[in-house]
């Protein structure tokens, strides 16, 4: 068996060299299997260099972020405010809903807004630096699945018109353009 593999390998060994070493087209194909090596190991490279890249920007975010949190400077209530505001309007649906006072780091939420937005707000307020504590006076608006939801058409639909006599919808005439 060994035999076999070793015949079969000198065989492929004579048939490139052949194929490389053809005295009309071996120059070219010399030249093509050297470029595209080249641009093998370029995209390597430039691979490996785009995850090194990556892999210590992650890093250096990670340690300004660490340095962040252990540095101890204050921040002052009207820039807190102005965080908190902007942090609102990524946790609620309705941000102008929701009254924020800011003294010394303690924060007071009041306003209207959903059940669930109600829970889950003053914990992600209370994560953000600067921070001392939270008062949450949100209160809790009632879900709108009544029945006069459900007869208004939705966002960007249009009205249907209503039934006519004899159970048709009642359309009137078509505007001239």
């Amino acid at each position: 068996m060994n035999s076999i593999v070793r015949f079969a390998a000198t065989l492929a060994a004579g048939a490139a060299a052949m194929y490389f070493f053809d005295p009309a087209t071996g120059r070219r194909r010399r030249a093509q299997a050297r470029d595209r090596t080249a641009a093998a190991c370029s995209d390597a490279d430039r691979y490996v260099r785009g995850k090194c890249q990556y892999a210590a920007g992650r890093l250096q975010g990670a340690v300004a972020e660490t340095r962040s949190r252990l540095a101890s400077h204050p921040i002052d209530d009207a820039r807190l405010h102005e965080r908190i505001r902007a942090r609102l309007g990524h946790l609620v649906e309705h941000a102008g809903a929701v009254e924020v006072e800011v003294q010394d780091g303690r924060v007071t939420l009041s306003g209207e807004v959903s059940d669930a937005e109600a829970q889950s707000v003053p914990r992600a307020i209370g994560r953000m630096p600067g921070v001392v504590s939270v008062e949450s006076a949100l209160a809790a608006r009632p879900s709108a699945s009544g029945p006069e939801q459900e007869s208004a058409p939705a966002a960007g639909q249009p009205a249907q018109p209503a039934p006519g006599p004899g159970g048709q919808a009642a359309v009137g005439p078509t505007p001239s353009l």
